[in-house]
């Protein structure tokens, strides 16, 4: 269900402190100023992002990257999205990571994964990994040339492994 409310409003606004003050808030995004309240993921979404961390982990060490979980992709607390995990050049400090090498995102119903690509091609991040648990899919994405929108690829060409065989290693739900 979306749920769309204008102008300023105590209620809601109490509700995303509240969240916040209880840690609710880890997956909630802001779309230049527009608050997006994610809840936290399913089983099936948690159990195969903790199969893509085991599994891209080696792939990105041999590729000189850095593994995280999910974290905000943004230059600041206006405008930022939450990947469920992702490959740095260089490990993230603070609070706001402006980039990263590969994001991944665990698709779950109703999410806007998709809705997600232009920002990353904004922000220089050159593949996203989708893994699908409903399909038991993995699908790679390469920022085209010139930047701006991704192409789907056969292989992630950063970690040297196919979408294909990525699907096959992950232990689906």
């Amino acid at each position: 269900m979306r749920t769309v409310v204008l102008g300023p409003n105590s209620e809601v606004e109490a509700l995303i402190e509240r969240r916040r003050a209880l840690g609710q808030d880890r997956f909630d995004e802001v779309w230049e100023g527009e608050y997006h309240m994610s809840p936290g993921p399913s089983g099936p979404h948690a159990f195969v992002d903790g199969e893509m961390v085991g599994l891209l982990r080696p792939l990105a060490r041999a590729a000189g990257l850095h593994v995280s979980t999910g974290f905000n992709l943004g230059a600041g607390p206006d405008d930022f999205r939450v990947p469920d995990g992702g490959c740095h050049r260089e490990r993230p400090g603070g609070i706001w990571a402006p980039t990263a090498a590969i994001v991944w995102e665990i698709l779950s119903p109703g999410d806007e994964t998709y809705a997600k690509f232009d920002f990353y091609a904004a922000h220089g991040v050159e593949e996203i990994i989708v893994a699908d648990p409903g399909t038991r899919t993995v699908r790679c994405f390469r920022l085209a040339a010139p930047p701006g929108n991704y192409t789907e690829s056969e292989t992630s060409d950063l970690l040297g492994i196919g979408a294909a065989h990525l699907a096959a290693e992950i232990d689906w739900p």
